[in-house]
């Protein structure tokens, strides 16, 4: 994600913050390595001969112009150019693979399926053959390296296969605004178990969700789901990585163009620092009295003189183009940016 900078605040400026229990898988993503199972992603196998120029046709990136073993994040619209969902799509020689959340494909594959008319395309959801881990962190290539996993030379969102104790290993190099991410992904679950084991002996920490979704937030990065919405325009979620301006038509790009040739959208997505009580995600942002904006997402990370709190959320352009103020019930909120160079503190 790329925020709104018209404030120099850097969202995660957590350089005070003291390393107890409750912090401590935090720190090992931030400072060391973290690790997790991925048990809430799925995948959809795309195969057939007119498959590269279908899903070209659905998502909003230029997925015919994919590498073998390399991805790219995309849209998936409406006519109107709203999102319907998101996932990375990964190019292989003989199939096209689609990452999203477990919770999209009971929707985004018969969405897909609805706009297969004489194409040879076909569909599979083969999310229960694929068991994942993520290791987070700055340490993480070094870890994995000492597995016999060497991710050196891996470009963003590249894929490579290693072998591991007789095992297939697929490593992707995941987005990560902050601190490196890896997926790890294996065709069994003893595997997958065997894998976790190995990076938890070699020093890397086990994190719950919280952890996780504390950092999604520290990097800004929005959710499907929670910051995203079925009703929002693609060019208002700030997320340019998504978006590919010539790579031909596809659905909703009538309306993606029109806002571009435009200029703006009416409001963007933001991140915020904020002051006084930690609001509930869906609170209004107020300026001069007049709603202006919502906070989508919400943290609070113990720092060693109170908490740093933080926030994602949309607001109107004409608001934060004058720079004004924004107030919420019980606090104010601050236009904020990552920052990787002020993490320098937290200890694992």
């Amino acid at each position: 994600m790329t925020p709104a900078t018209t404030s120099n605040t850097p969202l995660a400026d957590i350089s005070g913050v003291h390393a107890s229990d409750s912090n401590r898988q935090l720190a090992a993503v931030l400072h060391g390595t973290g690790v997790a199972r991925l048990e809430d992603m799925g995948w959809i196998r795309v195969t057939g001969e007119d498959r590269l120029r279908w899903l070209n046709g659905m998502a909003t990136n230029a997925v015919q112009q994919l590498a073998p073993n390399t991805g790219s994040y995309n849209f998936f619209l409406n006519a109107q150019g709203r999102i319907q969902a998101d996932g990375y799509i990964f190019a292989y020689s003989d199939e096209l693979l689609i990452e999203t959340f477990r919770q999209q494909l009971a929707a985004l594959i018969p969405y897909l399926d609805h706009y297969i008319i004489m194409d040879d395309v076909a569909l599979a959801d083969v999310t229960e053959s694929r068991h994942g881990i993520t290791t987070i962190g700055p340490t993480a290539p070094t870890l994995l390296s000492q597995l016999g996993l060497s991710v050196e030379g891996i470009g963003d969102l590249e894929t490579r296969v290693f072998a591991w104790n007789s095992v297939d290993v697929t490593v992707i190099h995941n987005h990560s605004p902050l601190v490196p991410r890896y997926e790890l992904w294996v065709n069994a679950p003893q595997a997958a178990t065997q894998l976790f084991d190995a990076l938890k002996a070699g020093g890397a920490v086990p994190c719950e969700p919280a952890a996780l979704e504390s950092l999604r937030i520290l990097e800004g990065t929005p959710l499907y789901g929670t910051d995203i919405r079925d009703r929002d325009l693609p060019q208002e979620t700030n997320q340019a990585r998504a978006l590919h301006f010539a790579k031909g038509c596809y659905l909703g790009q009538e309306i993606v163009e029109r806002i571009r040739s435009r200029g703006n959208v009416h409001r963007t997505f933001a991140a915020f620092r904020l002051e006084g009580l930690l609001p509930a995600a869906g609170t209004p942002l107020e300026s001069g009295g007049k709603q202006v904006g919502e906070l989508t997402s919400v943290a609070s990370i113990p720092v060693e003189k109170g908490t740093l709190q933080i926030a994602l959320g949309y607001v109107r352009r004409e608001a934060l183009d004058r720079g004004e103020a924004f107030q919420y019930a019980g606090g104010t909120a601050a236009i904020a940016t990552p920052d990787t160079a002020v993490i320098t503190q937290l200890q694992v």
